[in-house]
């Protein structure tokens, strides 16, 4: 797009959004210019800095151009361009024309990107469909996956031998263990966040809301993750306020689309040089409204709103005794909300249990709805010399995840809470050997079923239950397999896992259905092919209706028959492992 038509653009625009800002558009901006950015370097003190207009990249990403400037004054010549800055605004004449939103990192003069306010207005242009879309960051996986899918387009210009890169977005962790932020920091950063050990106001509680007029252009914000006991908020700068619309940051933040996140007004405590990249270190004070879109070139949002969130109670026990409580709120969002769940469990274990050494979690949770829905209870076990709380993390998170990435945006959460029941002690049984009391059968028999459970110091338990083969069973060899919880769930729910579920409630089964890790279950099964409808199996399905459900959609053959599933319960111990032996049945 031609600078000419950049300024009809934005001049097409100025009737719907930005009525009242004072713009130059990008078409008047020339190399040589002067004008003044405005920024907090202390407080909520908003202070001048120096603009030198370099010239203007045209044309570096879709529909994009650039303004590229040297900053002066205050203590950019010691600090160079700083992390918190995005957004900071930049006027010619007293007439915007952006936001601060890209740097240099190791640059010895401080050398910036201007966003221009044209592409920025734009975002203030998209619909606000809802709280919980990501579209943008739903391609974005967690665990070793590829997460560039939800960059923005221009995440990085090549500059000779530098990259002018979108300035990292300070995140800041109150509450929160060291080791946690260590822990979860490099996926962190791959999504353009820069995590620290930051502060809180009010034990991290941020209820009431603030006064609109305390926030103006150049002001300090924080967009606030998560709230509470344990709080994440990321900071930036106010580029423009236009009709009660806030325009923010220059840059993407998670790439989320139509969102719906809370934000604050921050104070900065004091400046970090740096000599990669320097970076303000703030508090949040109070609540200002949300931030409904968040796109490429910006983040926009709406003063005075409240934003949905999830309350989260998460409860550390030994035994009887009560170790700590946790309370915080959670941003109602599919991507991120398991991620920061995931997060707070693993810091809530982190701050009270050893993290070497042999321990075990027993962890009970309940998720409840807005509606008169039945919760979903969840129950989990961890046991391990070491990285137990990634597991128990983990397993929160994944029941959520499931969830609220199921499509049903109806589907709200009213509550998440867990109790985690710690011990210092490994309780871990390995599934040894299965012994069955006969190997020949005849239809409607009973056998004797052995599980040899064995774990660490020459533990050994082991269960014995009846098994009746059914009394329609027909000749040939079967199996019985006995397998833990996980390996078990995956065997049954292959098929709808892989599946896009039709409803709330049948989403919400496929959830209940999960088995715990505390038990072994005997699963009777032969090697015919069958059918599941809804995440149920329907076992000795007859020919004639087997060809028409081959047939029908929605319907998924499985490449085993179960006939007959029974659990065995060796006491509250993660159980791991699977053993299968066969059986023949006469006729």
């Amino acid at each position: 797009m031609s600078r000419q038509l950049l300024t009809l653009a934005v001049l097409f625009l100025g009737n719907a959004f930005g009525q009242g800002l004072n713009i130059l558009p990008l078409a008047e901006v020339r190399a040589g210019m002067h004008g003044t950015g405005k920024t907090v370097f202390r407080g909520d003190r908003i202070d001048d800095f120096g603009v030198e207009i370099l010239g203007v990249l045209e044309n570096i990403g879709p529909k994009q151009s650039l303004i590229l400037a040297r900053l002066s004054g205050g203590p950019l010549e010691q600090t160079g361009v700083m992390q918190g800055m995005s957004g900071s605004p930049v006027y010619i004449g007293g007439k915007l024309i952006g936001a601060v939103a890209m740097a240099f990192p190791f640059s010895k003069e401080p050398i910036a990107g201007i966003r221009p306010i044209e592409e920025m207005l734009r975002v203030g242009s998209e619909p606000d469909t809802g709280h919980r879309q990501s579209r943008g960051a739903r391609h974005v996986a967690w665990n070793g996956q590829d997460l560039t899918a939800a960059f923005s387009p221009l995440e990085a210009v090549a500059a000779g031998g530098s990259r002018l890169e979108n300035i990292a977005t300070p995140l800041s962790f109150g509450g929160f263990t060291q080791t946690a932020i260590d822990v979860f920091a490099p996926r962190l950063r791959a999504l353009g966040m820069e995590p620290r050990q930051g502060t809180t106001v009010g034990g991290g509680r941020l209820t009431a809301m603030g006064n609109p007029a305390n926030l103006k252009p150049g002001s300090m914000i924080s967009v606030q993750m998560m709230s509470g006991d344990l709080s994440i908020g990321a900071d930036g700068t106010v580029t423009a306020i236009d009709a009660g619309r806030v325009y923010a940051f220059g840059h993407r933040f998670f790439a989320l689309g139509p969102t719906g996140l809370p934000f604050a007004r921050a104070e900065v405590i004091s400046l970090m040089p740096n000599l990669n990249t320097s970076f303000k270190l703030s508090e949040a004070k109070e609540l200002m409204g949300i931030i409904s879109q968040d796109r490429d070139a910006a983040i926009a949002g709406r003063l005075g709103q409240y934003a949905n969130l999830i309350p989260v109670t998460i409860h550390v026990r030994r035994g009887a005794r009560k170790i700590e409580s946790y309370e915080m709120s959670l941003i109602d969002d599919r991507l991120l909300a398991p991620v920061l769940l995931q997060m707070a469990v693993f810091s809530s274990i982190d701050a009270t249990e050893r993290s070497v050494g042999g321990t075990s979690l027993a962890l009970q949770g309940s998720i409840q709805f807005a509606d008169k829905r039945a919760p979903v209870e969840l129950s989990s076990y961890a046991a391990a010399d070491t990285g137990s709380a990634l597991q128990a993390s983990l397993s929160a998170m994944v029941p959520l995840a499931y969830i609220l990435q199921g499509g049903f945006d109806g589907l709200k959460i009213k509550s998440v809470n867990f109790d985690i029941d710690s011990s210092d002690s490994k309780h871990a049984l390995q599934i040894e050997d299965v012994m069955a009391s006969r190997r020949e059968v005849h239809p409607g028999d009973k056998l004797s079923l052995t599980t040899l459970f064995t774990g660490e110091n020459g533990a050994e338990v082991s269960r014995t239950i009846p098994i009746q083969i059914p009394t329609g069973c027909a000749p040939g060899t079967i199996f019985i397999t006995v397998a833990d919880g996980s390996q078990t769930s995956v065997a049954d729910l292959r098929q709808t896992l892989n599946s896009t579920p039709r409803s709330p409630d049948q989403l919400l089964e496929t959830v209940r259905r999960l088995k715990g890790n505390t038990r072994a279950y005997a699963r009777l099964w032969r090697a015919d092919p069958d059918f599941q409808v809804g995440g149920s199996d329907l076992p000795g399905t007859p020919p004639s209706v087997a060809l028409v459900l081959a047939g029908t959609q929605g319907i998924a053959q499985t490449r085993n028959s179960k006939l007959s599933e029974l659990e065995i319960d060796p006491g509250e111990v993660l159980v791991t492992g699977s053993k299968t032996i066969q059986i023949e049945v006469k006729p």
